[in-house]
């Protein structure tokens, strides 16, 4: 990320509140025979979110526009965690060391970098994962645990650095497990507050875009 990203976080109860998910942008024309022909324009979704909707009390209202105010608006990103997808596992389960899939040793190549596959029986995608928690990357080769010694996790990056003594031989297969946080910025240069309509449970809008590479 460029030096215009904060590494810091919106408030976890903000962020568990908050409504949105994957967008992606699709090209549909329709044919003179009346069927269609589909194309994606972007190869990878991105994220939108509102955390107006997490907002419960005056003083998250508060702790929101400090937090807009330290970005200054659309200008600095930061770390957000979305409330659904921010685990290498299921929702109720644990990260684990073997959950994704992140590379093939070759005997030489020491550093990896963190994805997210999503994948059925009819397609697959993957996601590239910048943000890790930190201390909470897992990392096994070939379904064997590494220990925490032999390996460096960039969290700003989501790169894994083996140590020499531990890099994976030819065909090894790489596997992590962590949670991880989404890059974004907030998605207007203003917050509109009415404290009146907000004591009385009309939330203003306050949309994120997630930030891609």
């Amino acid at each position: 990320m460029p030096e215009d990203f904060h590494e810091v976080s919106l408030p976890l109860r903000l962020a568990l509140g908050a409504t949105g998910g994957p967008t992606r942008r699709t090209d549909i024309v329709a044919l003179s025979n009346g069927g269609e022909a589909r194309n994606s324009r972007w190869a990878d979704a991105r994220r939108r979110y509102d955390v107006g909707t997490g907002l419960r009390s005056l003083d998250d209202l508060y702790a929101l526009v400090a937090f807009f105010e330290a970005r200054r608006g659309q200008l600095h990103g930061f770390r957000f965690r979305d409330p659904l997808d921010h685990s290498s596992a299921a929702p109720q389960d644990a990260p684990a060391a073997g959950d994704q899939m992140i590379g093939t040793g070759d005997g030489v190549t020491a550093l990896f970098q963190l994805h997210k596959t999503y994948a059925d029986a009819g397609g697959a995608t993957s996601r590239l994962i910048e943000k890790p928690v930190d201390g909470t990357v897992l990392v096994a080769i070939d379904a064997t645990p590494l220990d925490p010694s032999l390996f460096a996790v960039d969290a700003t990056r989501g790169l894994i650095s083996i140590e020499p003594a531990a890099i994976p031989p030819s065909g090894a297969v790489v596997t992590a497990g962590y949670l991880f946080d989404t890059p974004v910025r907030f998605d207007a240069d203003r917050i509109e507050v009415n404290l009146a309509a907000f004591r009385a449970g009309s939330v203003p809008s306050v949309p994120l875009r997630e930030i891609r590479p």
